[in-house]
């Protein structure tokens, strides 16, 4: 059997026609179209969740909590067992310092964002050298132990003006 282009159809219910509303009582969506009765919320453009009828709304009675560090780092986290498993897949170089940019460059982040921060989960035999912007206590003492070290930069401040 072939299949012809001018002999192309959907299957039968397979599109369902919309619903015509406010076309007569008949059609079952007639007069009030499904909206209810009248007042503001039978009309187009309604924005009024959240308000309480000029009682003061809950968002503003509760009071304000939390606090965002505008300053605060954004770190990608990387633990040593997916670093070992990218140089044993070849990917990465470890006769050149291992970076954020050389991670990025392997494929094992996306992108570094503020920085690296490297944790001890897993183990590490290959000796490396690391430059990351922070690394735990357990990570820099697996790298230090299979003889690579771990260079950690002090953190940029701005100047006092």
């Amino acid at each position: 059997m072939t299949i012809k282009l001018n002999e192309l159809r959907d299957n039968p219910g397979a599109r369902k026609a919309r619903m015509r509303v406010g076309r007569g009582i008949g059609s079952g969506k007639g007069k009030t179209s499904g909206k209810g009765v009248k007042g503001q919320k039978a009309r187009t453009g309604v924005a009024i969740n959240g308000f309480e009828g000029g009682q003061m709304p809950l968002y503003r009675r509760l009071p304000k909590r939390g606090f965002k560090n505008l300053s605060a780092r954004d770190l990608v986290e990387i633990n040593l067992d997916r670093l070992q498993k990218a140089i044993d897949a070849g990917k990465l170089d470890i006769s050149a310092t291992i970076d954020g940019a050389a991670l990025v460059k392997a494929g094992i982040i996306s992108r570094a964002r503020d920085g690296v921060r490297l944790l001890g989960r897993g183990a590490i035999t290959a000796k490396v050298t690391i430059s990351v912007a922070g690394a735990s206590a357990s990570a820099r003492a697996a790298v230090e132990k299979a003889g690579g070290s771990v260079i950690v930069p002090a953190p940029e401040t701005a100047p006092a003006a």
